[in-house]
């Protein structure tokens, strides 16, 4: 019994933190940060100000939370590659990863962050822990796994990810985040990814493959 009653709390504030999180970003993404208030997302979240403040004691911590999981939020998870290809394995988290930075409201809460941060201290302070987001974290296990298996040789997966990553947001993300009417076909963005797997494949092949 005693097992039954703790799945169902946690599957209730597992609900409630769903709902948390979906009527913030729909409060900052219409009213900004200053404007949203906890109180405000309780409200819209049907949830009590008590049950709000247990999961998130700031409006720092909740807004961190949301842009998470408008990151972290797919219709299906990020699935490994196979080890062996790393043009290949490239290219698909690399398509993952365009296509959550298209979304619209990941689009809207950054566009926050870079507006409201310098305003307040709290949110400018704050460590968005980007490497939790499920396509950041695939890609970190699959550089180290080309490593380890000798299919590449990546000493830096860390710094290897970032230029990859970086590559790609340049093309797809920036222009649109400075510029709202700028436009993208799915061609453009798909040869934008494939142009950053191969050099970074080509940086990274091993010893024996550029003999």
């Amino acid at each position: 019994m005693a097992r039954q009653i703790s799945t169902y709390h946690r599957d209730v504030a597992a609900g409630n933190r769903a709902a948390i999180l979906d009527a913030a970003a729909g409060l900052f993404l219409e009213n900004g940060y200053d404007r949203t208030s906890l109180a405000r997302v309780a409200s819209a979240a049907n949830v009590s100000t008590a049950t709000l403040f247990k999961q998130f004691p700031t409006k720092a911590a909740l807004f961190e939370a949301t842009v998470l999981a408008a990151g972290g939020a797919s219709g299906s998870s990020v699935v490994d590659p196979p080890v062996g290809d790393l043009v290949d394995g490239l290219r698909s988290l690399g398509r993952e990863y365009a296509d959550l930075l298209i979304r619209p409201r990941m689009i809207g809460l950054m566009r926050t962050v870079i507006a409201e941060s310098p305003r307040f201290p709290e949110l400018r302070e704050r460590t968005f822990d980007f490497g939790t987001l499920p396509v950041l974290a695939a890609l970190g296990r699959y550089l180290r796994a080309e490593h380890a298996a000798g299919t590449a040789d990546i000493a830096d997966p860390d710094l290897a990810s970032a230029q990859f990553l970086g590559m790609i947001a340049s093309a797809v993300f920036w222009p649109r985040l400075m510029h709202g009417t700028w436009t993208m076909t799915e061609d453009e963005r798909l040869r934008a990814v494939d142009e950053a797997a191969r050099t970074i494949a080509a940086r990274h092949s091993p010893p024996t493959a550029a003999a």
